[in-house]
């Protein structure tokens, strides 16, 4: 998986606004926030410039590469997708419109909608200049805001279905699948409960019609059993000023998270995908993987040559050749 750093003109613009900022003051901010949102909160704590700047700061470098490599991994399995537009739900500082804008060429039309006033100024702060700098940014709770929204080629809503309750997940799961025209892609926190709403919203919409792309290389029920649960990580680095605030002394971290990627037409999928990161010795590579037969557990010996090599440079996440489905 590659690195996924914030761009430079982002990085740029939350520099600007973090001049002459107390770094104690905004790790104090940003730790508070965190806690709360570990406690099962929402962003309403988040009711300042200083406080947006510094979950920014302290959150965005994560939240932007997990998303990113969401949106890799459904590159990959549908390279023709080329969206044009571009809805952001639950949007805070647009975290998800610079991804997608990073890794779609295609886009042209951004919108997003959070009901946070401090975050969406942030937002539209840190987007003059840049391609987002168009964005139609609506100030409303998710609901509200996209009803008011025509369907758009790709949704995203990162991090947004842990802050609803299980009857509003349903409605909100619903509701964005009406919105999208093409690809609905929604990202949560890589843990069991993360994993359980990525679950019950993919069994919902596959009920509706919906095809998977990524990560599920099928559309049938995840083979997985408790205590497993799926979920992936992705690693990023630190700078000196993102170490102060996160109070860390390792320059980088790993994001554990947990995605679905749905679309609205089938599409052919030859491929597995690793589940955990391969184990390696000196008589094979070893490899967990979700396949469209289930689950397997692979034994790539170091006599086949060829498969070895390949199968060294595998990393927890990767959509690799499914030998069933070919």
């Amino acid at each position: 998986m590659p690195a996924f750093d914030l761009p430079p003109d982002l990085k740029a613009a939350l520099a600007a606004k973090a001049e002459g900022l107390s770094r104690a003051d905004a790790a104090r901010r940003a730790s508070a926030i965190s806690e709360n949102y570990r406690g099962g909160g929402t962003s309403a704590p988040i009711r300042t410039e200083r406080d947006a700047l510094a979950y920014a700061l302290a959150r965005m470098p994560a939240t932007y590469a997990a998303i990113s490599a969401s949106l890799h991994a459904l590159r990959e399995q549908y390279p023709d997708f080329a969206p044009a537009t571009l809805l952001d739900i639950g949007a805070g500082p647009a975290t998800a419109s610079w991804a997608a804008a990073q890794t779609f060429d295609s886009l042209t039309g951004f919108a997003a909608i959070d009901a946070n006033a401090a975050l969406r100024a942030l937002a539209c702060d840190t987007t003059e200049g840049s391609r987002l700098a168009a964005m139609r940014y609506v100030e409303s709770d998710v609901f509200a805001g996209l009803a008011a929204m025509d369907a758009v080629d790709l949704v995203i809503a990162s991090y947004v279905i842990n802050e609803l309750g299980d009857a509003d997940r349903d409605a909100l799961a619903d509701l964005m699948w009406q919105k999208t025209r093409g690809t609905l892609l929604v990202v949560e926190p890589g843990t069991p409960k993360g994993y359980e709403r990525i679950l019950a919203l993919r069994a919902r919409l596959i009920a509706q019609g919906a095809h998977i792309i990524a990560p599920c290389p099928h559309n049938r029920a995840c083979p997985l059993t408790p205590p497993d649960w799926c979920h992936f990580s992705q690693r990023l680095s630190r700078s000196r000023a993102h170490k102060q605030l996160k109070g860390a002394g390792v320059p980088f971290e790993d994001e554990r998270f947990i995605y679905v990627a749905l679309s609205r037409s089938p599409h052919m999928v030859n491929t597995a995908r690793v589940l955990a990161q391969p184990t390696l010795n000196k008589v094979a590579v070893n490899a967990k993987l979700c396949t469209k037969a289930g689950l397997s557990f692979m034994s790539v010996p170091r006599r086949d040559k060829l498969a070895y090599a390949a199968a060294r440079r595998w990393d927890w996440g990767d959509a690799v050749p499914d030998k069933a489905a070919e």
